[in-house]
């Protein structure tokens, strides 16, 4: 490996030990995300008032806001440990089957991009939450025979950004279900000022502000546009982050005043400049950016759609006019698209 792939890993290396350290342990250290957490809160205290396992809850919404550190908060509360695992990494029934059996009582079991497992082992896991007994067979042909082991009573906490993707039967067996919304601008701050805090970095309010107005509403992009900062100030500002640092350092990673990075400028010029403001399919965007489609899907277009800058219609995707203004581009008022160049 490279000098240049060794320093790439350390540091992605410590950045993750870093996000670890700054997850919220207990509900009173989550910010934002008001009803979740009161529903929450009421789920396990009824929980461990009955001396019962919490019900199964599925997470859901886009990418980096909290649904990981809910489920890890989850087992605080509760007092209990957390198994981890990932839908495409539970390849067969019986890597499933192999977690179920070493689970103990009132443990939990989370399961993220839970949207990606496998018929076979959605099989496997539906008696499991239901019945709490694990159904499996011993031998083959006709001496073959069905054995069902009884499981300790154990939660499952299932955390996905497709919620359509996850079939019915998997998602009716879930009792509790939260979609996470991106966070508003005060709540983003105190996130920022927090981590800030732990991190031992000198961070002016002003400079807060500007990153937390840059995070696209997400404390995972908020703490590693902190980290960059972090650095920035270190090396060029004494270590001191104020407003005007923190606009020098996240102007260099090419992120403007609304927190769209070159991706998102590509996507919506693709769609002005290419397609004549939409309707365009999301395949054909992605082509034309040389992006994988799941991707802009994914982790762009949320926030697009938040800020107003796109449409999804029944046709395909469709450029605003507060798009074309943030672009710089003329907006023609009878389409909707770019006036023609001839």
């Amino acid at each position: 490996m490279s000098d240049d792939g060794r320093l790439v890993g350390g540091a992605r290396r410590q950045d993750d030990r870093e996000n670890i350290a700054l997850r919220p342990k207990y509900l009173a250290d989550i910010i934002g995300q008001d009803r979740v957490r009161e529903n929450l809160k009421i789920i396990i205290d009824a929980a461990k008032g009955r001396k019962e396992q919490a019900d199964h809850i599925l997470f859901y919404g886009p990418p980096g806001l909290g649904k990981t550190s809910l489920a890890h908060v989850v087992a605080n509360e509760m007092n209990v440990a957390i198994r981890i695992t990932a839908g495409p990494s539970i390849e067969r029934a019986g890597d499933l089957a192999a977690i179920l059996t070493h689970i103990k009582q009132n443990e939990i079991l989370f399961i993220d991009e839970v949207h990606r497992l496998g018929r076979a082992v959605e099989e496997i896991l539906y008696p499991a939450m239901e019945d709490f007994a694990l159904d499996i067979v011993i031998g083959k042909g006709p001496a073959a025979k069905n054995v069902r082991l009884n499981l300790p009573r154990f939660t499952v906490i299932g955390a996905t950004t497709r919620l359509s993707l996850l079939s019915g039967p998997l998602r009716d067996r879930f009792g509790a279900r939260f979609r996470l919304d991106f966070y508003d601008q005060p709540a983003m701050e105190h996130i920022i000022t927090r981590a800030a805090g732990m991190l031992k970095v000198e961070i002016k309010p002003e400079g807060t502000s500007e990153i937390a107005r840059r995070s696209r509403g997400t404390p995972r992009v908020a703490l590693r546009l902190l980290r960059r900062v972090r650095d920035y100030s270190q090396v060029r500002a004494a270590g001191i982050i104020t407003g005007s640092v923190a606009g020098e350092a996240l102007a260099l990673m090419d992120i403007d005043h609304l927190g769209l990075d070159d991706i998102d400028r590509r996507v919506l010029s693709a769609i002005i400049e290419k397609f004549g403001g939409g309707p365009v399919g999301l395949e054909t965007i992605a082509a034309s950016i040389s992006e994988d489609s799941s991707t802009i899907m994914d982790v762009y277009e949320p926030f697009l759609l938040q800020l107003g800058f796109l449409d999804r219609t029944p046709r395909g995707r469709v450029a605003t006019r507060h798009a074309y203004e943030h672009l710089g581009i003329p907006y023609d008022e009878k389409n909707g698209s770019q006036p023609p160049l001839f």
